[in-house]
């Protein structure tokens, strides 16, 4: 797909308008944990502020509800911004509120204008028009850069895409860079490609599987969903986390699997725990023989050696979910043990953002992945073979001339 470009936009003296994803994690003292989110957007700002263009930049932080609520101020991030931009940004007192229109009309060319979090705008997630309409009449250029919430059909991401023509919007440099990468990963991958897909349940990475199965060479399972495939084995899962009702998918994906040639990789052990806590006893179980009232938290060190015995041959690894209950030390060293062998590979290497990037974030092994990507939720449905809300009004449509 080809998207409409940033470069290709006449700026020079203009207004812009960039959708970005602020949304970072705090820690417990207010203060930003990773900024990588902020930090990624400071290209495309950079090159607008370069053609002299007045930058007002808009994004959600957290989940406020529509309502204003103060730990959920865009403060802290106009902060960080002024730091990396080493410029002043100055932070507006709503969205669009007459107060903060005012500015925005007012705002001088080289000014970076923050707008207050868009969440606290109740037409923001129900991609209301007249809020789309009033954000659209701030500027007279329009950049998407958000990749983590082009999969949403919000407002500032759908909806005010509508009032700008093709010469008049584009994609961000970071938004651009994900759909190419993606793109190229899916549709063109250097073999042998793999795909490591854990978390907990089948059902939230379920259309991934069936749209991975024909373009990979081998898929290895990980996490809570592993449970589902181990059962429809006929293997005893004691308490793990199940989901009944998909058993039969699971089988479907696995003669899929046969049916194509792709290895399907499941786990030959587990680390099973009493219950799920810190503190609770465990001991490492083959996958066949969990005791009744145990749960699988975490791969074993037998799966562990197999799944790198299987990725050693592999020029792609594409990974997207957790292979154990990481957040919990007890049972995270598969996680670990996995991010650093994928981190060493010489393949070009893919985090499918979420989780799996805050796993090899806390591993420590995040400057070693290929590509990370920013967005959990729309890398997901960009692998299940979907076109993203925020995306399609941006992508260039081929059209077939007659001779």
């Amino acid at each position: 797909m080809e998207l409409l470009q940033l470069k290709k936009l006449n700026l020079k003296d203009k207004k812009v308008f960039i959708r970005c994803d602020f949304n970072v994690p705090m820690d417990e003292f207010g203060n930003i944990a990773d900024d990588r989110r902020i930090r990624s957007a400071i290209s495309t700002i950079n090159y607008c502020l370069d053609q002299d263009c007045a930058v007002i930049l808009a994004s959600h932080f957290g989940r406020p509800k529509s309502e204003v609520v103060e730990k959920y101020s865009m403060a802290p991030i106009a902060r960080r911004l002024q730091q990396l931009l080493k410029r002043h940004v100055e932070l507006a007192p709503g969205v669009v509120d007459d107060v903060t229109m005012q500015i925005a009309r007012k705002l001088p060319r080289h000014e970076v204008l923050l707008l207050e979090n868009l969440r606290f705008e109740p037409g923001e997630t129900k991609d209301d028009e007249e809020l789309s309409k009033k954000l659209a009449s701030m500027a007279e250029f329009y950049v998407n850069d958000a990749f983590g919430v082009s999969h949403r059909a919000h407002a500032s991401v759908h909806g005010i895409t509508k009032f700008f023509d093709n010469e008049h919007k584009a994609a961000g440099f970071l938004l651009e860079r994900e759909i190419n990468f993606f793109s190229k990963l899916m549709n063109n991958p250097v073999r042998p490609f793999a795909a490591i897909v854990g978390g907990s349940k089948v059902s939230g990475k379920l259309e991934a599987l069936v749209n991975l199965l024909p373009k990979v060479d081998k898929i290895f399972i990980g996490g809570g969903m592993a449970f589902t495939f181990l059962k429809q084995m006929g293997y005893e899962i004691g308490a793990s986390l199940v989901e009944d009702d998909l058993l039969e998918e699971a089988q479907h994906i696995m003669d899929e699997a046969k049916k194509l040639g792709v290895k399907f990789y499941l786990p030959v052990d587990v680390v099973a725990a009493q219950k799920f806590s810190e503190d609770s006893v465990s001991k490492i179980v083959t996958a066949q023989e969990i005791p009744h009232e145990w749960m699988g938290l975490d791969i074993g060190p037998a799966t562990v050696r197999l799944y790198r015995e299987g990725l050693n041959d592999v020029q792609t690894i594409l990974w997207n979910g957790p292979m154990g209950v990481y957040e919990m030390d007890k049972f995270a060293r598969g996680s670990s043990k996995i991010a650093h062998f994928v981190a060493d590979s010489y393949s070009t290497t893919v985090v499918g953002g979420g989780d799996t990037a805050d796993l090899v974030q806390r591993v420590g092994v995040d400057e070693d992945i290929s590509f990370i990507s920013t967005g959990g939720g729309a890398s997901l449905e960009l692998l299940e073979g979907k076109t993203l809300p925020g995306v399609e009004p941006l992508m260039i449509k081929m059209t077939q001339t007659k001779d």
